[in-house]
């Protein structure tokens, strides 16, 4: 397996001296400029439908490492349509709102949103590694959920009095961009719940910046106290490459179950295929496929939508191709809801 991963990936030119970095150095390196990644994908700016005013509305963000993995000199590369701002991201279209799947009418206090029953989310940080233009939380007012101690602790105290919820989720932003020190202490007070069976954190860094997964933070999550779940997020097998494997196997030997979600997204992962490809590597690097998500309709993300019954249909190719464990749940939310849709 990692012979072929290896060989798979040697096309990739990447600094190998910036890849030796921390995390923290190759996370504050990373592309901040449209103009400085095609340089380096040896592309012309003028030749890709980028939006100034579109990078403006949201900043443009993208690892070394995941850049690594697109294919240089390709416009049209899945991994590069994810994190480029386009000019379609300013039109307004119908049906496209700030906050598609309510979250701020879920909010329970500062901190925590609850929709569902027996579980909650918990955001402690509105960074991550990597803007993906089709985030559903583009638009959230992570300034005004700033958690003070005080805060913090009025979130747990929350999470605490509710004797019914048996898992909380990490997320954000992401999770994993908390300091090894922040995270622990944070998991050892939410181990302290009694009445709580599960943590669950769901984090890109593991697939676009994998050198987030140090010895500490393995450390921090075996010892949680609870049953630990991670569930990363990859659209396309491109973005797995050997250190990204190398990532997924220390996870798995420190106990943390792996589960992967999607977004189906036009001109990405929206053929059976991709989608087919996807799963057979997923499950090579030890993740479980588990959602692939409708597009949650976000103002700036249009271009993206795939219509549902496309969807429907791409899920029934994909059952003729693969074995029922490595197809995932076709799933989208709507606000208000009191559980995800489940439509194939």
């Amino acid at each position: 397996m990692r012979e072929n991963l290896n060989h798979a990936y040697s096309h990739i030119d990447t600094d190998n001296q910036h890849l030796q970095q921390s995390w923290q150095q190759q996370l504050q390196s990373a592309f901040s400029n449209v103009q400085d990644l095609c340089d380096y994908l040896e592309l012309a700016i003028t030749d890709l439908p980028f939006s100034l005013s579109a990078q403006q509305q949201f900043a443009f963000k993208v690892p070394l490492s995941f850049a690594a993995c697109m294919e240089k000199g390709n416009a049209n590369d899945p991994l590069l349509r994810q994190v480029l701002p386009i000019v379609d991201e300013t039109k307004t279209i119908p049906g496209f709102s700030l906050d598609p799947v309510g979250d701020l009418a879920a909010k329970a206090v500062t901190g925590v949103i609850h929709k569902y029953q027996g579980r909650a989310l918990l955001i402690n940080t509105g960074s991550c590694a990597i803007n993906c233009r089709y985030c559903f939380r583009r638009h959230f007012p992570y300034s005004d959920w700033q958690l003070s101690k005080l805060q913090e602790q009025q979130a747990l105290d929350y999470l605490s009095s509710d004797p019914n919820l048996h898992e909380v989720i990490l997320s954000g932003g992401d999770p994993l961009l908390l300091n090894d020190a922040r995270l622990s202490t944070l998991l050892t007070k939410l181990a302290t719940l009694p009445q709580l069976k599960r943590i669950r954190l769901h984090s890109r860094l593991p697939i676009v910046l994998p050198a987030r997964i140090t010895e500490s933070l393995l450390t921090s999550l075996k010892h949680s106290g609870k049953t630990t779940t991670l569930v990363v997020h990859c659209n396309h097998a491109n973005e797995l490459n050997p250190r990204v494997f190398n990532a997924c196997q220390q996870l798995r030997q420190h106990g943390i179950h792996l589960l992967n979600q999607s977004v189906l997204l036009k001109g990405v992962n929206d053929n059976v295929q991709d989608l087919a490809q996807l799963s057979e590597r997923l499950f090579d690097f030890g993740i479980q496929p588990y959602y692939l998500h409708i597009l949650d309709k976000t103002a700036g993300t249009a271009h993206f939508d795939v219509n549902e019954s496309d969807a429907l249909a791409l899920m029934q190719a994909l059952k003729t191709l693969l074995p029922g464990y490595l197809v995932p749940k076709l799933v989208k939310e709507v606000a208000g809801d009191k559980a995800k849709q489940v439509l194939a």
